[in-house]
């Protein structure tokens, strides 16, 4: 029971990580390459490690968000910090909500991308509106669980059942196969925008325990989130490339056809009674992750606009819902009208996040390594080099990504 208690916001984490990372990109990635690219997720999220816990260590001891952190490091990092969130911000939402759209489609074997997400958009922000969050928040707890031991199971029945599949052709002077890695490493498990989030929930998680949450058991529970989202993403990428890997079939980049190839692989493996159990999990999970998008994103916006540039009108409760409408109107033309398929909205919005995530990793560093924060809860030297390699490969592989655009 102890351990259940200490649980928060590293589960929320893992909620809203594993989505589009886990179900689109880890899936394609061994679908594609088979086995190839498992070093590249086990390496994704241990060099990203740091940043992510560092927000959480920030949070912990200061008692207050990255956000009012970027706020100390100076005005450059507040306007950095606003120019990468409006730059994503519509990308990311439009590329959870158009992957959920495509299960709802396929489950539903009614309606397309744009009216799904429409309806989708609309019934998170009366979730949000109704305050009926919290009860989906304690759900999907239980959600991640199922989803967790139903992916495990398939993956065990799978390399029972398959010969195990080999090492796909990559190459570094490939554009495509550079463009996919770019994409792929840019939300494993997560963007770094999800920092910024997680220090607010582990603020309401102090308010909750009235402060007296240690930092010791802060980490635990982002710890025990984060692992086991690197191991879901792992077993996501085992799937694809022993059931679809060297196949005729290949990812369709077209939601409600991905939807169904992704929950027949566990259908597969598991016997048709699995439909209904998966298919809830993977909605719920993607529900999750869009209300959790629609949410955050707001409350983010809100706090950047401090006195006195924040108008009358959109202060408070006012501020959130002008801008949860803006985040959902943008999300929607973006899936309506700036990309043709799921596979597009998914690959920009993703590579996007990796060019932009040394920026907010440079100004985590910054933070709980300052002279003002107490030397007795910095990280250790291993994390502070492994968060030097973390930032460096990040800045050295974006700009050569950029150089063969070029």
């Amino acid at each position: 029971m102890n351990i259940i208690k200490k649980m928060g916001p590293g589960l929320l984490f893992a909620g809203a990580a594993i989505g589009v990372s886990h179900l689109v990109q880890s899936t394609t990635a061994g679908a594609n390459y088979g086995l190839t690219l498992v070093i590249a997720v086990i390496l994704a999220n241990v060099l990203k490690f740091p940043i992510f816990e560092f927000s959480v260590r920030y949070a912990n001891v200061r008692k207050e968000s990255l956000i009012e952190g970027y706020r100390k490091l100076g005005n450059w990092a507040i306007i950095l910090f606003t120019i990468i969130t409006l730059g994503t911000m519509f990308g990311i939402q439009a590329a959870v909500t158009v992957v959920t759209a495509g299960l709802f489609e396929e489950v539903s074997g009614w309606g397309n991308s744009t009216v799904w997400s429409i309806i989708i958009l609309v019934m998170a922000g009366l979730i949000l509106g109704i305050g009926k969050y919290k009860f989906l928040d304690t759900l999907i707890k239980y959600i991640i669980v199922v989803l967790s031991i139903t992916t495990i199971i398939a993956v065990t029945v799978a390399l029972i059942e398959n010969p195990l599949p080999g090492w796909g052709s990559f190459s570094f002077s490939n554009e495509i196969h550079i463009a996919f890695l770019l994409s792929l490493v840019g939300w494993m498990p997560a963007p770094f925008d999800l920092s910024v989030w997680q220090s607010m929930w582990v603020i309401e998680k102090l308010k909750l325990g009235k402060g007296k949450i240690s930092l010791k058991d802060s980490l635990f529970d982002f710890n025990t989130g984060y692992w086991a989202t690197m191991f879901l993403a792992v077993c996501f990428l085992f799937l694809g490339a022993l059931i679809l890997f060297g196949s005729e079939e290949k990812v369709s980049p077209v939601g409600a056809v991905f939807a169904r190839q992704v929950i027949g692989i566990f259908t597969k493996n598991l016997g048709a009674w699995a439909y209904p159990i998966v298919a809830l999990a993977a909605i719920t999970t993607m529900v999750s992750t869009v209300i959790t998008c629609l949410d955050a994103f707001p409350r983010v916006l809100t706090t950047l606009r401090k006195e006195p540039f924040t108008h009358p009108v959109l202060k408070g409760r006012n501020g959130y819902w002008f801008y949860m409408i803006l985040v959902s109107v943008g999300a929607i033309i973006f899936i309506s009208f700036l990309t043709s398929t799921m596979g597009q909205m998914v690959k920009i919005a993703t590579i996007i996040s990796f060019l932009t995530a040394p920026v907010i990793a440079i100004m985590n560093y910054k933070l709980v390594f300052r002279k003002d924060f107490p030397e007795e809860h910095r990280p250790n030297l291993f994390m502070k080099y492994l968060s030097w390699v973390g930032i460096i490969f990040l800045t050295g592989f974006g700009v050569y990504y950029l150089y063969m655009l070029i």
